[in-house]
């Protein structure tokens, strides 16, 4: 695993991705900030939370070719040809681009140094979503690297990640859309059942959404379920990755 991560890691900084993704993450983190700044009322908490709406972004560039590039130059043979777990090769590549994403978020924590500094507050609720903010980018990261084991093009596996991502940040308007939806549909033949069900269709989706969830860490109410939550979508679509690759090795059996 330590073998895996290390090349995965080192492989951001010896192409543009890394520095692409980091020179990103840096302008979008310093607009935030110079913006709140300039009119004098910082707020971290505020800062991370647009910074969490730019993972279907970031996410994708990050893990694109994390498994797709070694299908491309069939390298992926040695993870079926060799005594090697996958299991290490699937938890040593999201966490070199788990790493990565650490890395990025330097830029956040000058900010936090420079706001402290200057007399700002960092307070209770800004902490609460710089954890929610490291429990997502995990989740999403996992997502990623599902969709890089699926093809072996960058550009599909991106596109995959970045539709899945979207969707996932977008699913609250989902949610009211589709219970609205019904609801407007099927009030002309029984109004009492199309409410009840239009507002079930709207709270199975929204228990669905990650964002929804966590929003009252910003408040300072910290919540285990919501991050657990979080922690298990992450590990079911590592466990898929996991199958993807398994399946292929008994493929090359």
């Amino acid at each position: 695993m330590t073998a895996i991560f290390k090349r995965e890691f080192l492989s951001y900084f010896r192409s543009p991705v890394g520095y692409v993704a980091i020179a990103l993450f840096s302008f979008l983190s310093g607009f935030v900030f110079y913006s709140q700044f300039a009119t004098g009322a910082v707020d971290i908490a505020s800062e991370v939370i647009s910074l969490r709406s730019f993972f279907f972004v970031i996410v994708p560039i990050i893990t694109m070719g994390l498994l797709s590039e070694d299908k491309k130059r069939g390298t992926d043979v040695l993870y079926y040809t060799t005594p090697i777990s996958l299991f290490n090769v699937v938890i040593g590549k999201v966490l070199a681009a788990f790493a990565l994403y650490a890395i990025m978020f330097i830029n956040v924590i000058i900010h936090i140094i420079v706001t402290v500094n200057c007399g700002g507050v960092f307070s209770v609720g800004a902490v609460g979503t710089i954890i929610v903010f490291f429990f997502m980018a995990f989740m999403f990261i996992s997502i990623g690297l599902f969709a890089s084991a699926i093809t072996d093009n960058q550009i599909i596996s991106a596109i995959v990640a970045f539709i899945i991502i979207l969707v996932t940040q977008l699913l609250g308007t989902i949610g009211d859309y589709l219970g609205s939806a019904f609801t407007s549909m099927f009030s002309g033949i029984n109004t009492s059942f199309a409410n009840n069900v239009g507002n079930a269709i709207s709270s199975a989706i929204n228990w669905l959404d990650p964002f929804l969830k966590t929003q009252d860490f910003r408040l300072g109410i910290f919540s285990v379920s919501s991050l657990v939550f979080l922690v298990s979508v992450g590990i079911l679509f590592l466990y898929l990755t996991f199958r993807v690759l398994d399946k292929k090795r008994w493929s090359q059996a």
